[in-house]
């Protein structure tokens, strides 16, 4: 019974970590390394295969780390890079929250068009504002990849455990 509780709940993490690789308010990889971690105190990890679960263990953890990180420096990276200012940057912050209100479109055009009006605000002129709301954008989609790669290839050992174990 205590087996079947952990695995449901070990699916929702993993449900609300793929989720949480969109919705900002939700940090996808470690939520779903959370409900990866559930499914090793299961009966579905045979004894047997415990040292090679643990090691998948430590480098999904590593992984769901270095993704989180990065998930707050590529898009700011993105913003500058393509000459956006710290308007730019808190602007396409903003944005990604009141996009939240019209997902899922509201998530990829939120950024770029607070982005936009951030550094409108501060005076640069339209074409160099469109640029940094495309950094924005870019900044912010190479995020969403990154944490979907870690999310899938978690979830993909979830589900090979809970078949083959």
């Amino acid at each position: 019974m205590v087996d079947i509780a952990l695995l449901i709940l070990g699916i929702i993490l993993i449900v609300l970590g793929l989720a949480g690789c969109i919705l900002p308010v939700i940090p996808g990889p470690p939520v779903s390394f959370i409900g990866l971690l559930v499914l090793r105190f299961t009966g579905f990890v045979e004894q047997y295969r415990t040292d090679q679960f643990n090691n998948i263990l430590l480098i999904t953890a590593f992984a769901a780390i270095v993704v989180t990180i990065l998930d707050y420096i590529v898009p700011v990276w993105g913003t500058k890079k393509f000459g956006g200012s710290k308007y730019g940057t808190i602007g396409a912050a903003v944005g990604l929250i009141g996009g939240l209100f019209f997902a899922p479109l509201g998530l990829i055009v939120g950024p770029f068009v607070g982005a936009v009006v951030g550094e409108l605000i501060s005076g640069k002129d339209q074409n160099a504002s469109l640029r940094a709301g495309f950094g924005s954008l870019i900044g912010f989609l190479s995020g969403v990849v990154m944490k979907f790669i870690v999310s899938g290839v978690i979830t993909f050992y979830f589900i090979r455990e809970i078949f083959t174990g």
